[in-house]
């Protein structure tokens, strides 16, 4: 109990306790309801739904693997923690946490929203303007995907790539590096999933060239590389007929003209047909190229190499929807260093994800002998109601035999006296 206590001391703790690393934040769940002093759920709706602590059905460590997990169906969840409010600017930023979709979503959200220091926490609502949106979100069969989504200037722009993320039960960690020099990286796993600029995939700025509004293309440009050769002709016998009758054809005997109307022979594909002629192609000699539109400075546009620059953040929050409930958010980690994000993901999901895993396994296993078992019961017992009924109908058939058997003379003494 002891060793529990300073365990939870430490994973609670907002600290430094990487070398040349600040940790902004960092929550585990490791000291029971104490998260609900911490987490302020949003009073914007009086239906939003109800997170509860929990290691789910299967798990690596029954309190390691303890996290905040969707609870009803068909719900908004908003809920959100503060934390001392910083600038990245000239620091890397490090978002990273875990998520498990237990309950095999179908269509919901297990992304996670970072917003200014301002932020009213019973106020979160969905139209709240953060800084980040970061996370996995899946809706159906045709959205599976990351969201990495930045506030600039007021507006919420989306990568224009399109990064997978992880569907099945599992519990996986998501990871978004944003670098100052208008880079970034996101990982799954502890594994680079995707990564790039700024400025080059999202919509943040102007593009720097533009088409020059007063080129066009020369009236005698020829972008045309083959043409027709006009000394090839179309020989003589060239066209035949697509289908033609077919000559194995014979007039049924009992075709009667007056009832039938005229006999015509079925049409068949002609095998002298070649189609439509078009003469052969050479290279144009006054073919110039495709030509290209020349491009100018864009007027509009304006370098900014802050792009990546958040002055106050302070709010974690997760805000989001779900038709099916159960997916469990743990392992939450804000810092300024990568590799203190990756060591912190090797001490908690690297070391449960395993045992987690085999858990899985071994609960998939039992439920598929239960559900063979019972499928044998179920075959054995319709065999067996299937038996009686055959024996039935053998006695019912025995039955009737026996009573068209019956000698005459029984049959006479069955009679009345005035029938004999």
């Amino acid at each position: 109990m002891h060793n529990f206590a300073l365990l939870t001391i430490f994973s609670v703790a907002l600290s430094t306790f990487y070398v040349d690393a600040t940790v902004y934040f960092k929550e585990q769940f490791l000291d029971g309801d104490e998260w609900k002093s911490r987490w302020v759920n949003s009073e914007h709706k009086s239906d939003y739904g109800q997170f509860k602590l929990t290691s789910g059905n299967f798990y690596g460590d029954v309190e390691k693997d303890k996290g905040l997990q969707t609870s009803q169906d068909a719900r908004f969840y908003a809920a959100s923690a503060r934390f001392e409010s910083f600038s990245n600017k000239g620091k890397t930023l490090v978002i990273q946490f875990s998520v498990k979709h237990e309950q095999k979503i179908d269509c919901g959200g297990g992304y996670v929203k970072v917003f200014p220091a301002d932020l009213n926490q019973a106020e979160l609502h969905g139209e709240s303007q953060y800084y980040i949106m970061f996370g996995p979100d899946i809706c159906g069969y045709s959205t599976k995907k990351v969201h990495v989504i930045f506030n600039y200037k007021g507006k919420n722009h989306l990568i224009k790539k399109d990064i997978k993320c992880k569907d099945d039960e599992l519990t996986h960690l998501y990871t978004l590096i944003l670098k100052p020099n208008q880079t970034y990286e996101v990982k799954i796993d502890n594994e680079k999933v995707e990564s790039g600029s700024l400025e080059e995939d999202w919509d943040f700025l102007p593009p720097k060239k533009i088409k020059d509004p007063e080129a066009k293309k020369p009236e005698d440009w020829d972008d045309r590389a083959k043409i027709d050769d006009e000394t090839d002709t179309k020989p003589e016998d060239w066209d035949k007929p697509e289908n033609i009758p077919d000559p194995d054809a014979k007039k049924p005997e009992d075709w009667d003209e007056d009832m039938d109307g005229e006999w015509e022979p079925a049409m068949i594909p002609n095998p002298e047909y070649k189609g439509e002629w078009k003469p052969k192609q050479i290279d144009n000699p006054s073919y110039k190229g495709v030509w290209v539109h020349p491009e100018i400075d864009n007027p509009e546009y304006s370098p900014d190499t802050e792009i990546y620059k958040f002055d106050s953040i302070g709010v974690l929050g997760l805000d989001l929807w779900q038709v099916k409930s159960g997916t469990i958010f743990d392992n939450f980690f804000i810092t300024d260093d990568v590799k203190a994000a990756e060591e912190f993901a090797e001490e908690t999901w690297g070391v449960t994800k395993g045992p987690e895993k085999k858990m899985k396994e071994e609960q998939d296993e039992k439920k598929r002998k239960e559900e063979e078992e019972k499928n044998k019961e179920q075959d054995t017992a319709a065999e067996s109601e299937g038996e009686e009924e055959e024996e039935e109908e053998e006695e019912e058939e025995e039955e009737e035999e026996t009573d068209e058997t019956l000698p005459e003379e029984d049959e006479n003494e069955a009679l009345p006296k005035d029938e004999l």
